[in-house]
């Protein structure tokens, strides 16, 4: 997921202005993580990592208003997707899945899909492009 790495500027449709998000290794580069700030006030961290003991790579993503999303994923040189149970509003488990893809050298774009028949039927909640920040 070297490809992700950096600063970037995030929009998506419909929204007014931009957010932004940094990507960086951590602990001897075995954990890749995602600050964000998606403005208004909502921000979090999204962490990845290979397990080298099932030799499977794990997600989390966490935000400041108490979410959080633990997922499993498997990741190939320009791509990454990641799935993972949840709790909707009315109690129902809701299954997400989120890609993470390169889509040219400084342009990266992430969508988060939910899926209330276990992966039947998919509901496109977010899609950013991410763009990098100072690139030339």
């Amino acid at each position: 997921m070297d490809f992700w790495l950096g600063d970037w500027t995030v929009t998506y449709p419909g929204m007014a202005g931009s957010a932004a998000s940094r990507v960086s290794l951590d602990l001897d580069r075995c954990l890749l993580v995602e600050s964000w700030d998606g403005g208004k006030g909502h921000s979090g961290k999204n962490l990845f990592a290979y397990s080298s003991d099932d030799k499977s790579w794990h997600g989390m993503f966490v935000d400041n208003q108490g979410r959080v999303h633990i997922f499993e994923g498997k990741v190939a040189a320009d791509a990454a997707e990641f799935t993972g149970p949840s709790s909707g509003p009315d109690g129902r488990t809701v299954l997400n899945r989120i890609k993470v893809t390169r889509l040219a050298g400084n342009k990266v774009e992430q969508s988060w899909e939910k899926s209330l028949d276990n992966g039947v039927t998919w509901k496109m909640e977010f899609r950013g492009e991410y763009s990098r920040k100072n690139a030339s």
